[in-house]
């Protein structure tokens, strides 16, 4: 017998990017442990989403848990204004730890949204107390996804991005074409020609240039040349344009480096990490910059920099980060990851010869089949839980982003599943899924 309330659920929760007329299709989970999902039917589900490529030490990590349940019954949350604690402070040390030498400020926020909008919002500040107010737009490129706030929306792709509704409400921002050379081959030298040409004739109005690096996530699902990258980082500097890294999806680990632009050897001024922060166990985020960027911030008009949101620096949120930093900054990750990958290599690879599939990608902790066609994220999902996995598709896209800790034999079961579900006929996608009463 259920315990979830189905009903009330369709009828009154709203779930992401769900329609209340037409509810999605939701599967109840009661517990989670290492890389199992168990549902209230009992049924067990091997997770390929790290719900949401956050969770890359798996569920219920006794260190994870251990450290939150003494903060806990010490101090679950204080104000960040005009108070400081231990957990912010030494989390914030193991972060500028991991992170690239040159950045040394670190903003705590509550998500990877926010991140970016703060890291927007500093880059706009900067440019104010460095006398250029004119520098006031942001350039991206596109397929590119940063979150759905507002800020943020304003430099996902305008056209096929899944914000291009709020196209005529958002700030107008500058669009370059989404990076073309794949990762590992030579960059094309014209690649960058659009992206160029923005950059010479309008750096004096570009605060900031803003990127996933190397891998286009939720936009794309595409991994680019660490060539282009670097060019992006000399023509930030030549055309004097800060360079934000979105390491939100990509940092800790999941592109087999603990952040994406170290492929590329380059740093960023501005960077936001956020999703696998905490091990996925609660939200928290965080915006890096060097001195000179906070520098310029403080020399603007204001004198300081203008956010702060309420749960800044939770406490709990920042035990559970300092855990799970623990357990990256062990290196552990790199065996875990690397063997991810050569596993998920070999397993998909036979989804290149199906006829509907049109490309197949691994990156790290990442495996990707591209499908021809747009497929139904609910009739697919009902097709992985059908087999015994937790697999999300969108757009045109079947991915798994799993746990570091899952073993040979659970990847397995994920890697089957994608290319059992691939090979079905787009007819039979097309049924209607089963749902919940």
């Amino acid at each position: 017998m259920s315990n979830i309330d189905y009903s009330f659920d369709q009828q009154h929760l709203w779930h992401p990017y769900s329609s209340m007329q037409n509810p999605a299709t939701v599967f109840g989970v009661s517990s989670a442990n290492a890389v199992t999902l168990t549902l209230d039917n009992g049924q067990q589900l091997i997770d390929g989403t790290s719900s949401w490529w956050a969770c890359i030490h798996g569920y219920g990590h006794p260190q994870i848990l251990a450290a939150m349940q003494q903060q806990l019954q010490q101090l679950s949350h204080v104000m960040f204004g005009g108070i400081t604690h231990a957990p912010a402070i030494e989390l914030c040390k193991q972060l500028l730890d991991l992170a690239p030498n040159n950045l040394s400020k670190v903003f705590l926020a509550d998500s990877g949204s926010i991140a970016v909008e703060v890291a927007m919002k500093m880059a706009l500040q900067y440019w104010q107390g460095r006398h250029a107010a004119d520098k006031s737009k942001i350039l991206t490129v596109r397929r590119g996804y940063h979150g759905d706030t507002f800020a943020a929306m304003s430099v996902c792709d305008p056209a096929e991005g899944m914000h291009s509704m709020f196209g005529a409400n958002v700030a107008q921002q500058l669009f370059a074409p989404a990076p073309k050379t794949p990762f590992g081959a030579p960059l094309l030298t014209e690649d960058t020609y659009e992206l160029e040409a923005i950059l010479a004739s309008q750096h004096a109005h570009i605060a900031a240039l803003i990127i996933e690096p190397i891998m286009q996530g939720a936009g794309a699902m595409w991994f680019y040349s660490a060539e282009y990258l670097s060019r992006v980082r000399d023509l930030c500097d030549q055309y004097g344009v800060l360079l934000i890294l979105d390491e939100i999806a990509t940092g800790f680990g999941r592109t087999g480096k603990m952040f994406a632009c170290e492929h590329a050897d380059i740093q960023p001024d501005i960077m936001c990490v956020g999703k696998a922060l905490t091990g996925g166990y609660i939200s928290l985020a965080a915006t890096l910059c060097t001195d000179e960027v906070a520098s310029g911030i403080s020399d603007s008009r204001a004198g300081v920099f203008m956010h702060g949101p309420t749960f800044m620096a939770n406490p709990l949120a920042c035990a559970a980060a300092r855990a799970s930093l623990a357990l990256v900054a062990s290196g552990k990750w790199q065996t875990q990851v690397a063997r991810i990958e050569a596993q998920m290599q070999v397993e998909l690879a036979p989804a290149a010869e199906f006829s509907q599939v049109k490309a197949v990608r691994v990156l790290g902790a990442v495996g990707v089949i591209e499908m021809h066609h747009t497929v139904d994220t609910g009739k697919l999902q009902q097709e992985f839980v059908n087999r015994g996995v937790w697999v999300r598709p969108f757009s045109r896209f079947i991915y798994i982003m799993p746990p570091y800790v899952i073993s040979a034999e659970e990847l397995s079961q994920l890697t089957n599943a994608m290319l059992e579900v691939a090979a079905l006929p787009q007819h039979t996608l097309a049924e209607h899924a089963v749902s919940h009463g």
